[in-house]
């Protein structure tokens, strides 16, 4: 794993987990790295790192999002500071350009305490209501023809297409089954619809293999040691409406936890990929948790392999499809100044995954510019049944108060 030796905070960007991807140092969210240079908490970086994000035409979040089956975009998004433990999330949220500042706003919100006569802060909002809470809190409306791009519209037409083609092959190969005949040439009909639904489906399961980008994810620690982590999607393409993914469910999009109590780490996390299959394995959380243990690369490895590719929660899947960004950091002296009130903020960030790329970008408040990285599973390797970890060290110089 490389050593990077930096003296500042660092912000690491997750960009996408299917097939080719794109991601350019332009992409990455240099606003959110001018507010951590400021001092700012990172909580609030990492929702302006996603706000930028989700701003990009090239990213499955905020606009540009892939749109459901009626031909609208419903966003999911989830944040969490693992300084005061709180999370903020929406889910199926339409007319909203940052959904990421509906999820921010509600982690601050219960930050507040309780409301009038008692009751209980949200922090977790779908649909409509998310919608008026936000119009409320006073975040800006979106209008449709902005939040859908002219390749968000193109990419619904073809799939549309597609959907409506596998539609019609299942409808005749019923149609066929139900007429019972059992002469040979039925027989070779029926194969043949077969073989023809299964390229048509196959097909339309690969439209996010394209030059889009998926889901958005960050995790940050800023200059006092506190982490955060953030995600941000528009969901499966053609997905049924009100449909719900891992991006704004509590442990399974993000997590972030400072050290305090058994935690010798703070650990931040985000992922994105198959949002079904992340919701029934937990995997941010389950990272974070496993991301206590004294390395954490083996961690991480075992994690995804045990918790996530080989789950009993998805013993009937054939193909496990998903990753994660990790960062976990801990105070140690420096050596060479033993006497000093100057530490070292150890940092060590990871990411892994089982489709075949994932782009990932770094940077820190002292780097000139991001580093960028396509990271790609191993020659030979199989999708949602393999997977690749990579990851690097920093060590950061701060002051201890």
């Amino acid at each position: 794993m490389p050593v990077n030796p930096c003296g500042s905070p660092v912000i690491v960007a997750l960009a996408a987990f299917y097939g080719w991807c794109t991601l350019t140092r332009n992409l990455f969210p240099i606003q959110a790295i001018e507010k951590l240079q400021a001092g700012a908490l990172a909580v609030d970086v990492v929702t302006a790192a996603l706000v930028e994000l989700e701003d990009s035409p090239f990213t499955n979040a905020g606009m540009g999002s892939n749109l459901n089956l009626s031909g609208d975009i419903e966003c999911d998004a989830s944040t969490m500071d693992g300084k005061s433990l709180n999370f903020g999330a929406v889910g199926a949220l339409r007319g909203i350009k940052n959904p990421i500042l509906v999820a921010n706003k509600l982690l601050s919100e219960a930050q507040k305490g309780k409301l009038s006569a008692g009751r209980i802060p949200p922090c977790f909002l779908v649909g409509e209501g998310a919608y008026k809470w936000a119009m409320d809190h006073g975040i800006p409306p979106c209008p449709p023809d902005i939040m859908a791009t002219k390749f968000s519209l193109s990419a619904f037409r073809k799939n549309r297409r597609k959907l409506e083609l596998a539609e019609k092959v299942e409808t005749e190969m019923i149609q066929t089954k139900k007429r019972r005949e059992v002469n040979y040439a039925f027989i070779l009909l029926n194969k043949s619809l077969f073989i023809l639904l299964f390229f048509v489906c196959s097909f339309l399961n690969q439209t996010n293999v394209t030059t889009s980008l998926d889901t958005v994810g960050a995790v940050v620690v800023d200059h006092e040691g506190n982490v955060a982590a953030a995600v941000s999607s528009g969901g499966l393409a053609m997905k049924h409406p009100g449909r719900v993914g891992q991006a704004a469910v509590y442990g399974c999009g993000c997590w972030a936890e400072n050290t305090g109590g058994s935690n010798v780490y703070s650990t931040a996390v985000s992922t994105s990929g198959c949002g079904e299959h992340l919701v029934r394995t937990m995997l941010a959380r389950e990272c974070s948790v496993a991301l206590q243990a004294e390395d954490a690369h083996q961690a991480l490895l075992e994690t995804m392999q045990k918790k996530f590719v080989r789950s009993p929660f998805l013993a009937c899947e054939d193909s496990v499809l998903g990753g994660v960004i990790v960062l976990r950091c801990c105070r140690c002296s420096l050596e060479s100044e033993p006497s000093s009130n100057t530490q070292a903020l150890l940092v060590e960030f990871l990411w892994s995954h089982t489709t075949e790329s994932m782009c990932v970008g770094y940077m820190s408040t002292q780097d000139g510019k991001a580093k960028t990285h396509i990271s790609r599973l191993p020659p030979g390797a199989v999708a949602g049944q393999s997977l690749a970890i990579e990851g690097g060290v920093c060590r950061l110089r701060s002051s201890v108060n």
